[in-house]
């Protein structure tokens, strides 16, 4: 049994599957889009979400994440959960902290911490909670 996020982009699922590709190396796995779905359901898709992403799965390190443009009203609202990425050194945590802050907000500078050797919190360009951290204190 594994339990996998479920991120809705709101309109901005191809913009994020390729932000995080970039960003995180992420894999992109299935990609279907609405104009895929069986005939008798195109007729109450939205007008101008044809191209949409229906569904989507991508992989980050060892983690599987799943995705849609959901209602696609370019709203993406991530509210009530981060998602937790641990980097292999401090290095790639300022890399990725740096990645992730473009166009996002920083929430909690990256700085070492009684607990990690780096943690910091950022909001992406999507609104999307992340929290970084690498390796323990020394």
């Amino acid at each position: 049994m594994s339990i996998n996020p479920y991120l809705f982009f709101d309109g901005r699922a191809e913009e994020a599957l390729a932000f995080y590709k970039k960003v995180l190396g992420a894999k992109e796995g299935m990609v279907l889009r609405y104009k895929d779905a069986p005939k008798e359901a195109l007729a109450n898709m939205k007008p101008g979400t044809l191209d949409k992403i229906m569904h989507m799965s991508f992989k980050v390190g060892d983690s599987d994440l799943m995705g849609s443009d959901g209602h696609c009203n370019g709203e993406p609202n991530f509210q009530g959960f981060s998602l937790s990425y641990s980097a292999k050194d401090d290095a790639e945590a300022d890399r990725v902290f740096k990645a992730l802050s473009d166009g996002g907000q920083v929430r909690q500078p990256l700085e070492k911490t009684f607990f990690a050797s780096k943690f910091g919190m950022v909001a992406d360009k999507f609104g999307l909670g992340w929290m970084i951290l690498s390796g323990p204190q020394s």
